[in-house]
């Protein structure tokens, strides 16, 4: 009887574990995608340690003599420590004043009552739609009148701008998907509205601030045309300005060129794949209102 009632839960086991076709299909379909994606940063990483005559004889093998030499010029000669610098500051001042703002902002539009909460609301996620070269030049004008050029609070602004409309949109998710009974409770045991805010619907809402951090993070750490036309002192100008000076008109040299790729996105991989699980939650979560 035993050995009967182990068989059946084997079978049962078995059962439950075949996969079907169109399992199959999407496992496969993702590890292509994955390859897709992996495969140029394997690539990239390989020829970095390469010198340029290796990289046009022997594109994919592995290097014969590994060198960091590439490393230690693109640091040095190519400035990318200043540079690091630079976008660190403008991305964590920018990350911290979206998170502020936008979440103050959400949480006046999702929990307070007022009539003009869904549009303004609006008018926030208007700033979505618009692309940063229609206002390109009227900013350059007007920061150039207020000295506001050639200066990484030049930099800090516009991208907070820009930071803002996504930082509001997850954050109302988040902030509407409450149940009103908390507020309701807190309210009744006397506590005001900033109590509210900081102390029931920030700790609540952090998967979203999560969300939006990460995100505002990761865009301007990687943004390249507003840093390009705002900043021209080579002290001041941030990495994706610095990689673009590793290319020249009639000649580029290959290996230090993506020695300075494997610098700029180490800082991004390591946020996101720290991160990434917070980022799933939030954005599915944040989705769900009511």
């Amino acid at each position: 009887m035993e050995l009967s009632k182990t068989a059946a839960a084997k079978t049962d086991f078995t059962s439950k574990k075949k996969v079907t076709p169109i399992q199959v299909v999407i496992y496969v379909f993702l590890v292509l995608i994955s390859i897709t994606y992996i495969a140029p940063i394997l690539w990239v990483f390989n020829v970095s340690f390469k010198t340029n005559k290796e990289i046009f004889t022997a594109p994919f093998a592995l290097p014969q003599n590994m060198t960091f030499d590439n490393y230690t010029f693109a640091w040095t000669a190519g400035r990318l420590g200043i540079a690091t610098l630079n976008s660190f500051i403008v991305c964590i001042i920018t990350l911290a004043l979206s998170m502020i703002i936008g979440s103050m902002a959400a949480f006046g539009i999702a929990r307070m009552r007022w009539k003009g909460s869904k549009l303004a609301l609006t008018y926030f996620l208007t700033g979505m739609m618009i692309p940063v070269h229609c206002v390109l030049i009227p900013l350059f004008t007007r920061f150039a009148g207020l000295h506001l050029s050639n200066s990484l609070i030049g930099l800090i602004l516009p991208y907070l701008t820009f930071s803002l409309p996504i930082t509001i949109f997850i954050m109302t998710g988040f902030f509407e998907s409450m149940p009103n009974e908390l507020i309701e409770c807190a309210c009744i045991e006397g506590a005001n509205i900033f109590q509210i805010f900081y102390k029931i619907c920030l700790p609540l809402g952090r998967t979203g601030l999560f969300v939006t951090g990460l995100m505002t993070f990761i865009g301007n750490w990687n943004e390249l045309l507003l840093a390009m036309v705002f900043i021209s002192d080579d002290a001041k100008k941030t990495l994706p300005v610095s990689l673009s000076k590793f290319v020249g008109p009639y000649n580029t040299n290959y290996s230090q060129m993506f020695a300075a790729i494997i610098i700029a996105i180490i800082p991004t991989i390591v946020v996101y794949s720290a991160f990434s699980n917070q980022i799933v939650d939030g954005l599915t979560a944040g989705a769900v209102k009511g």
